[in-house]
């Protein structure tokens, strides 16, 4: 019998074991405050398994008086099953990740309540009446104060992690918190760089009618090498501390509140990938949605929205993140004595500029990797698998691969923002030939 099959009274409560319903209880009856946060006895505490995601347990547990969410590990990738082991490390860097964007952006993720290592547990705030901000964006629902609260979170999470806010010494330390991230890391270098673009045994697709596309992608040398190059900054740039899946799956919302949820794969990366998930997401969002009408045009105005957002995004995150350069630049990067007087300001305000323009590439490459991966690759999302009629959600998805294309392979010719939303009106109303 292993320890996953011993009852609990011969386990000592730090010993891992998967937690259901009845071990979940006895174990947050021994934790004081968060018994006293719920109220009423344990016997009446109610508990659900919510967990929609690719990895983990997440419980809801209700109390007399509040409630909390349960997150646990399991030793393995949920979607797959045993078959794919995954250290439960993975709940030490989210606790770590929780904790640091906390204290950079407060009130834009979860309140920590309770960790413990050994079981991969972290027991945080219950967000409600939050919802998952993808499942929002499919029934047509608009945010308006996601840009502000989001451009919050990126500029002050990245810049408050980078070279150009903090010593070298700190930014190493950092470094070397996250470097066990690596199985982790290795997941997105493969499914979000790899896999999509060779017969991978997991890959899969709306088929028939992405089978040629499907094909052509394994076969555009252009392609490969983009998505080889973004892959190389993906494993070489420790920028700075990154969420590293933050797609619209991992935020919730309400009408005014934002928060941050499932910082597992965090790690120092480029800040570009943080920022290339949020509107890659947003993308396939508004080209998805054609897919989701009732009647035709009927959602014409919440295609209006999320496109002024993906434009909004840039550049309020953009605006934020130079003014924190300007006021809170205590780094090694960009020293002060090299850009004294008049001279130096108006030079390194320049050199600012061309480091938004690099960032500004980045963003669109990994916004077109994060595209592709989700629908040619193993892990879709419901933005695209909610739409009911496969030959139409193959449309949607065929619009975003072509758009997604030409942001990978020629991302320089996507000089702005504007360039990049005038890119998804155009491919919104293109009619791929399907049947060829």
């Amino acid at each position: 019998m292993n320890s996953q099959q011993r009852p609990l009274g011969a386990l000592g409560q730090d010993e891992y074991r998967i937690l259901r319903d009845t071990d979940l209880r006895d174990y947050l009856a021994e934790l004081p405050e968060v018994a006293a946060l719920l109220g009423g006895s344990p016997g009446g505490w109610s508990i659900s398994e919510v967990g929609d995601g690719n990895l983990n347990l997440v419980f809801i547990v209700r109390g007399t008086k509040g409630g909390i969410a349960v997150k646990q590990a399991l030793p393995y990738v949920r979607l797959v099953g045993e078959s794919w082991p995954l250290p439960l490390s993975r709940s030490h860097y989210e606790h770590l990740a929780l904790v640091h964007q906390a204290r950079l952006a407060p009130g834009l993720v979860p309140a920590v309540l309770h960790h413990n290592e050994a079981l991969a547990l972290i027991a945080m705030e219950l967000l409600e009446p939050h919802i998952i901000m993808r499942k929002g964006l499919v029934s047509g629902t608009c945010y308006p104060h996601f840009v502000d609260h989001m451009t919050t979170f990126l500029a002050r999470t990245l810049f408050l992690s980078s070279d150009l806010a903090v010593p070298a010494a700190q930014k190493k330390e950092g470094i070397a918190a996250f470097s066990g991230n690596h199985a982790l890391c290795k997941i997105t270098e493969d499914l979000i760089f790899t896999d999509p673009y060779f017969q991978a045994e997991q890959n899969r697709w709306t088929s028939p009618w992405l089978d040629a596309t499907a094909a052509h992608f394994r076969e555009d040398l252009d392609l490969h090498v983009a998505v080889s190059r973004l892959k190389l900054k993906f494993l070489a740039s420790p920028e700075a501390l990154v969420h590293g899946d933050l797609h619209t799956g991992s935020i919730m919302v309400t009408e005014n509140e934002t928060r941050v949820i499932d910082p597992e794969f965090a790690f120092y990366g480029p800040m570009g990938f943080d920022l290339g998930a949020v509107i890659g997401n947003l993308i396939m969002s508004y080209l998805a949605s054609a897919g989701h009408e009732r009647a035709p045009g009927e959602r014409r105005s919440f295609e209006a929205w999320v496109l002024e957002t993906i434009e909004n995004v840039w550049a309020e995150f953009s605006r934020k993140f130079v003014g924190l350069w300007r006021d809170e630049a205590n780094g090694d990067a960009y020293a002060a004595t090299l850009f004294s007087g008049e001279a130096g300001a108006a030079r390194l305000e320049a050199e600012r500029r061309a480091y938004m323009d690099r960032l500004f590439q980045d963003m669109v490459g990994f916004s077109a990797a994060k595209i592709i991966r989700r629908i040619l690759g193993l892990a879709h999302n419901i933005d695209f698998e909610w739409i009911e009629d496969p030959r139409l959600r193959a449309i949607c998805e065929a619009r975003s691969l072509r758009l997604a294309r030409a942001m990978m392979v020629d991302a320089p010719s996507f000089r702005t923002i504007g360039a990049v939303t005038k890119a998804a009106r155009e491919v919104r109303d293109w009619q791929p030939d399907l049947d060829r």
